[in-house]
């Protein structure tokens, strides 16, 4: 079973106005995380803006990623997609590009019933081969993975863990038990939502699903690491530092702060119709990140 642990790092995507993947702007996005150490790379998620890219572009993404990190840590791949047959092509991409696991949301304009998601989940392990951890994120697919599915999925070879939202703070313990009491051991439960996945990461989640780890991965790798030590005031010291990139993300989300700070990496712009951000805020984010880097 593949190993989902500490911390998960999610990159953008850069692309031109036309959706082509700039290669060498990818590349130049990733090797911070290399070099900072992270323990995977989660490419095509929500902040690598999968579903605004062709099948094509999002090979490229793939191969270009995969090429790099030469087998230093997992590669993960967004193959999220409307239709299950895309999924499946969009799955053996992946795996064909050198992708440890795919994670795949449930992508819906009709809203899906349980039974409609676990047949998409259960279709696309088996006609692909390549592991998958299931990506719940309501926020956007307006689909929740109730404790019951999520235990129907853990029982399917392939299917080896769950990106799931981090609760509020009071609420990490109760959801992180009832999920490990529906799935069996070795299941990975991760977390995404970063203002809250230093307490998850504390209660005893597997990994930090991290939208900042993919353009500052320096500070999110110490804290990971803090949390492997078990030097929990060393994590929630160095969360309270980043308390206003959360409030910055919870403001204008996570993706396009991270299109603003990656402005110092590359050029690449959000996909229409997402609009940078106004000038103003843009130095406000950089400002913040450069007050947490001399801290």
């Amino acid at each position: 079973m593949i190993d989902l642990k500490g911390l998960s790092a999610f990159p953008i995507t850069p692309s031109d106005r036309n959706g082509k993947v700039d290669a060498g702007a990818l590349r130049a996005v990733v090797a911070p995380l290399l070099e900072a150490g992270v323990d995977s790379v989660g490419l095509l998620g929500s902040t690598g803006t999968y579903p605004y890219l062709t099948r094509e572009e999002r090979r490229r993404a793939v191969e270009t990623t995969v090429e790099q990190v030469a087998g230093r840590m997992p590669v993960l791949v967004g193959i999220g997609a409307l239709r299950t047959d895309d999924a499946v092509k969009l799955a053996n991409d992946a795996r064909v590009g050198g992708a440890a696991v795919g994670l795949l949301a449930p992508v819906s304009y009709t809203p899906l019933t349980d039974e409609e998601v676990f047949q998409h989940f259960t279709t696309v392990v088996r006609e692909s081969g390549l592991p998958v951890c299931i990506y719940d994120n309501p926020g956007t697919t307006h689909f929740h993975f109730s404790a019951d599915l999520v235990a129907r999925l853990g029982k399917v070879e392939g299917i080896v863990g769950l990106k799931s939202p981090a609760p509020e703070v009071n609420e990490i313990a109760s959801h992180l038990s009832g999920l490990r009491r529906a799935v069996p051991r070795g299941f990975s439960l991760g977390y995404s939502a970063d203002w809250n996945c230093v307490e998850a990461l504390l209660a005893g989640g597997d990994t930090w699903y991290s939208v900042l780890g993919g353009i500052c991965p320096k500070i999110c790798v110490a804290i990971a690491q803090a949390v492997a030590k078990g030097d929990a005031p060393r994590a929630r010291e160095l969360n309270e530092r980043l308390r206003p990139v959360w409030d910055l993300f919870k403001t204008h989300s996570g993706l396009r702060v991270a299109y603003a700070i990656a402005e110092k990496i590359c050029a690449a712009k959000p996909p229409l119709p997402i609009l940078p951000l106004p000038p103003a805020i843009v130095r406000t984010i950089s400002e913040t990140i450069a007050s947490l880097q001399q801290d």
